[in-house]
């Protein structure tokens, strides 16, 4: 599966995974179906919409 990452949060900032979270929530009530992964190698998470998700993702 491919996926589009829209932005990166650093795994070591103080409130954790919280931006990103707070983040695709947001993107998801525009319509959006964001997701939270980690990305160990960079640690950092990542706000990903799998690749064929609608236009409006690959905008933001």
């Amino acid at each position: 599966m491919h996926r589009t990452v829209l932005r990166r949060f650093p795994a070591g900032g103080p409130r954790g995974s919280w931006p990103a979270e707070e983040f695709a929530h947001a993107r998801r009530a525009e319509g959006c179906p964001a997701e939270v992964v980690m990305d160990l190698d960079a640690d950092a998470f990542l706000v990903v919409v799998a690749q064929g998700a609608p236009a409006e993702a690959a905008a933001l």
